[in-house]
């Protein structure tokens, strides 16, 4: 038995031959989509964060001014930053609530037994897998004043015509209705998340006496919570870099009213060649986004449930 516990003895920290082979081998198939990674990621990050302090049209040489980007982002008598802010905060505050409740909401009606259940998924997909540039024309026409569908809708219950995207009042709620419609991501991982809970938590909330709304609010929400952060952390990140749909049907507009950030980011950096001043403002927008989701995180462990939580 001495022998045998001799024998077993744990081998020394050395490594072998054969496994530093192994891990160079390792290292030489992955060091491709290292090098890429590297080169088309990290690198244009750290190269952004270095321009950001200096001033570069990209024509001429860049003239180191320090942190005078992102102080004019604030200062600056014409600048639009505070603009753009408001504008994608304010959209962000509608859009990701109502994202969050009518996928919810869509869901639990797709993860009922219906007939023809199969189709109605379907069409609440489709919406999400077309091109967002072939949304946007189709949501302009929708919202054309003069011959517009949603306009037609309107007069032939007898409610007065609205110009949608053409007003600053309801250009920002026009596009949050947009983004819902095209929320059919969101919603197949809601369905997703519902066909784990086990039936027999509804049953005994049936045996206890409790109906439907028992049962939302005591098994469906707690068991789902996990995915309604993950599905509402993703929707602000979204909703905070909306660009497509503004781009697209307002160009900013009307009045500024749909300046989004990433639009202004935009034009900072291709239109008026401030590379520097649009490299300090893509750094701003990453530090909120961050910020966002570090207190999304912080405050998740008030509503958030586990499944360990729940034994």
């Amino acid at each position: 038995m001495r022998d045998n516990a001799v024998k077993q003895k744990p081998k020394s920290g050395k490594m072998t031959a054969a496994r530093r082979r192994t891990i160079c081998w390792g290292y030489f198939f992955i060091s491709p989509a290292l090098a890429g990674l590297l080169m088309f990621y990290f690198g244009p990050i750290l190269f952004s964060l270095g321009i950001s302090l200096f001033e570069w049209d990209m024509i001429r040489s860049p003239a180191y001014i320090g942190l005078d980007n992102y102080i004019n982002m604030f200062t600056k008598v014409n600048s639009l930053v505070p603009q753009a802010l408001k504008v994608t905060i304010g959209y962000s505050l509608l859009t990701v609530p109502l994202i969050t409740v009518i996928s919810l909401f869509l869901a639990v009606l797709l993860n009922a037994r219906v007939r023809y259940l199969s189709v109605f998924r379907t069409l609440f997909y489709i919406p999400s897998i077309v091109p967002a540039v072939a949304n946007a024309a189709l949501w302009m026409f929708l919202c054309n004043p003069m011959f517009g569908l949603l306009n037609a809708m309107l007069k032939a219950i007898g409610l007065p015509a609205s110009n949608w995207i053409y007003d600053a009042r309801t250009v920002i709620p026009t596009l949050s209705v947009m983004a819902v419609w095209g929320a059919g991501n969101t919603v197949i991982i809601y369905l997703a998340g519902l066909q784990g809970i086990s039936a027999s938590l509804y049953e005994s909330v049936s045996i206890d006496g409790g109906n439907a709304r028992h049962k939302f609010v005591y098994i469906t929400v707690p068991m789902m919570s996990p995915v309604i952060f993950y599905n509402m952390t993703m929707a602000i990140i979204q909703c905070m870099q909306t660009f497509t749909q503004a781009y697209i049907m307002t160009e900013g507009g009307p009045g500024n009213a749909s300046l989004f950030y990433v639009l202004l980011l935009y034009r900072t950096a291709f239109n008026n060649q401030q590379m520097g001043y649009a490299s300090a403002m893509a750094w701003l927008l990453f530090v909120m986004i961050a910020v966002l989701t570090m207190l999304a995180f912080k405050v998740s462990n008030r509503w958030v449930f586990y499944e360990g939580d729940l034994s």
